[in-house]
């Protein structure tokens, strides 16, 4: 099984990077499902029915959700048309959306996905995605061996105490959300593919993704700013797995592609 996950798309420039370079990779690897995390990916905040559909058309086979998932109302809509499109599982019972599903991959196999959201320093505060994620993880490997976990958080020791506390269970989990590509991929001792982040498809010349002199301004004024997505150049992060008949990872690779 090739699976491969990209980093949080980041606007216009996030969604055209990958609309550039991912039909290459898909053929380049042999890719048998595509993964993204899309919180960020209509005009840096959010989901829409368009954008959503402009991403699967790209390759994507399944996209994921963070903080950001409620910034576009059109995300109700989103979840009613593209079972696909998954937000935390964490939410309280009831909320809008599935938090995982379980998608056929090209080769045919199975794969669950599940989207978890950290509580350190992230707002609001949700249910213990530990707790959350040992349990949808019960019901998921009923059905197949291979679990993917997005693992959506601020703090690098939260993703890393989730990271073992699942490992052998879950096939990888992908740290998102910082924008920042971690260089501490590596197979844990159970077999679970991890990295603290994976990192953005976004404007290279930017702070995560935004305009530099916005970012600055905030931290000098500490004032309300408006955020808008950087232009120029973008970069594509990514992490490449394989993964065996049982479920364990066997490669795990970090992609970083530029434009020019």
């Amino acid at each position: 099984m090739r699976v491969l996950f990209l980093g949080d798309i980041v606007g216009k420039p996030g969604r055209r990077v990958v609309k550039n370079r991912l039909p290459g990779l898909i053929q380049e690897l042999n890719l048998d499902l595509v993964i993204a995390n899309a919180e960020n990916a209509a005009g840096g905040f959010g989901l829409t029915l368009e954008v959503a559909g402009e991403l699967f058309s790209a390759g994507i086979d399944v996209l994921t959700m963070g903080n950001h998932t409620w910034k576009n109302r059109e995300i109700y809509q989103v979840f009613q048309r593209y079972p696909q499109v998954i937000r935390p599982a964490n939410y309280p019972a009831g909320t809008p959306g599935e938090g995982y599903g379980v998608f056929t991959a090209k080769n045919g196999y199975k794969v669950g996905v599940i989207n978890l959201l950290g509580q350190v320093y992230i707002e609001p505060p949700l249910e213990c995605p530990f707790r959350v994620g040992e349990d949808v993880l019960s019901t998921i490997k009923k059905q197949t061996p291979y679990v993917f976990i997005d693992f959506h958080a601020e703090a690098t020791s939260e993703k890393k105490a989730f990271g073992y506390f699942v490992d052998g269970k879950a096939s990888a989990v992908l740290g998102t959300h910082t924008h920042i590509t971690t260089a501490d991929e590596r197979i844990l001792p159970g077999g679970t593919a991890y990295i603290t982040d994976t990192g953005m498809c976004g404007p290279v010349e930017s702070v995560l993704g935004i305009k530099t002199e916005l970012a600055i301004k905030k931290f000098l004024t500490k004032l309300p700013v408006r955020f808008d997505t950087a232009t120029g150049p973008a970069e594509l992060n990514a992490v490449y797995m394989e993964w065996d008949h049982t479920g364990r990872t066997v490669v795990v690779r970090r992609i970083n592609c530029y434009e020019k």
